[in-house]
């Protein structure tokens, strides 16, 4: 069996949004932070109202999330509900370091995704900002990097998009 390591930084930090909602079998998890990236609220969603978390290259910077051992096929099935044939967003390979030097076979690099569709002008919503800060709370994130979660400026959603969530969470749903 062929395994990747997958760099979380959004709702996927959450283990009812990975292995849940996407149905992703996780065989290690590992906090983790990735230096010379920037965590973003910028990404477009299909409906375009709300933003989603993105990271971008940033010298000095460095996100905080988590590296998720999971076999390459579930690596594509993540990669398929995240859009990347469609352009929403692209893979990239980025240098991680673990928050525990103890731990056995940490990885070094991981896979993640960014993308250049940005828009400074969206916000998250309190409901998926909110999933993002329980993923961070779950895999014992740093508490400074959980309060500048918790910093971010978020919006309620609408019915519609509530709506639409459903839409998508079927189809995203592994069978």
């Amino acid at each position: 069996m062929s395994t990747v390591w997958y760099f979380a930084y959004g709702s996927n930090l959450q283990s009812a949004t990975l292995r849940g909602r996407r149905g992703i079998e996780v065989l290690r998890a590992v906090a983790v932070r990735a230096p010379g990236w920037r965590l973003v609220f910028d990404k477009p969603g299909l409906l375009g109202r709300a933003a989603f978390a993105n990271i971008v290259p940033e010298e000095d910077a460095a996100v905080f999330g988590v590296a998720f051992e999971i076999t390459a096929d579930d690596h594509a099935h993540v990669e398929l509900t995240e859009g990347v044939v469609i352009g929403n967003y692209r893979r990239v390979e980025l240098a991680v370091e673990p928050l525990d030097a103890s731990v056995p076979s940490a990885p070094a690099t991981a896979l993640s995704l960014s993308s250049d569709k940005r828009d400074p002008s969206l916000l998250p919503t309190t409901r998926y900002l909110g999933l993002v800060i329980e993923g961070a709370i779950e895999h014992g994130l740093p508490a400074p990097w959980v309060g500048s979660l918790r910093a971010v400026p978020a919006r309620e959603e609408t019915e519609e998009e509530r709506a639409f969530r459903s839409v998508v969470d079927e189809a995203i749903r592994r069978r």
